[in-house]
């Protein structure tokens, strides 16, 4: 494994490409990246890149968000069949015919979705962002919120805004149920509980804190408490216990894993380097409309 290593750390050099990895990522893939991130923080670091080469170690979609924002560099996916089963639970033909139906509602997409569904959407968020791109749209305008119910739940909750929820969700974060944490709490009652807003709302109005995986990170690396109840992938834990020492934590239910995001290995890496295979395309009349809609999020201030 270290030989891998030392040649993929070698060979990006040599082909100038920068690695980005995904907090879910195995530990491994996330000490061989250059950049290691939430959603928002990936899409802010392809879109400024002057790498030649993006390898994108997470799932396609934000594979295929970095080509976008990059359509003359070559965006490698190491294992093409790393997909986000909830970006799959809305297509761009069900959206379409949504709009047909309802053409006053402005379309905010979460960044766990197709192209095709971007380039068919107002502007795109991610979970670090949502709250503030919702409030970015005109007052009396409805929102149509797709694919996740659950993120689209909390932001309407702080926002107050008159939203239509997609039924998409994580299946990995929402099958935490509030029992789960109760548990967790009553096992370790000096314990803040930090979750996602992928979690249901019952789960997210039990916890003390509600954030994207960096918001987790800055929460965690602020806080006098010691310990924390996780509710977020375990990949995630590598980060947290390489930046908070000192800190305990504990996952919200066991299992909490993605299998997606656990394709990717150093050996895969390795061969997405050395034969610049799995190169991410996005047709140019999707690419257009969808870079409108990731730039409008990436302006946001």
């Amino acid at each position: 494994m270290a030989g891998t290593a030392e040649y993929i750390a070698r060979r990006k050099k040599e082909i100038n490409a920068l690695i980005l990895a995904h907090y879910y990522q195995n530990p491994e893939i996330q000490d061989a990246a250059d950049f290691v991130g939430d959603s928002l923080q990936l899409a802010q670091q392809a879109a400024q890149t002057p790498a030649d080469v993006i390898v994108f170690c997470g799932v396609s979609f934000m594979a295929e968000s970095a080509k976008i924002l990059n359509p003359a560099k070559t965006v490698l996916l190491p294992e093409a069949q790393a997909h986000c089963p909830m970006a799959a639970m809305v297509t761009g033909e069900q959206l379409r015919e949504y709009k047909q139906q309802n053409p006053a509602a402005a379309v905010v997409c979460y960044i766990n979705s197709s192209a095709e569904v971007k380039a068919e959407s107002d502007i795109c968020c991610t979970s670090a962002n949502a709250v503030q791109v919702v409030n970015s749209i005109d007052a009396d305008r409805q929102i149509l919120f797709v694919p996740d119910r659950n993120l689209g739940a909390y932001v309407q909750q702080q926002t107050g805004r008159d939203m239509i929820m997609w039924e998409g969700y994580c299946p990995v974060h929402d099958v935490l149920t509030l029992a789960q944490v109760e548990t967790q709490a009553a096992l370790h009652p000096e314990a803040k509980i930090v979750v996602h807003p992928e979690c249901p709302p019952e789960v997210t109005r039990r916890a003390d804190a509600v954030c994207s995986t960096a918001g987790i990170l800055k929460y965690v690396q602020n806080s006098p408490v010691r310990e924390f109840i996780i509710g977020t992938e375990e990949g995630f834990l590598h980060t947290l216990k390489q930046n908070c020492p000192g800190k305990t934590f504990y996952l919200a239910r066991s299992g909490f894993i993605c299998p997606d995001m656990k394709y990717i290995t150093l050996d895969k890496l390795a061969a997405a380097l050395d034969q610049m295979t799995c190169k991410v395309e996005v047709p140019p009349d999707i690419r257009q409309k969808a870079f409108h809609t990731l730039d409008r999020m990436l302006v946001l201030r």
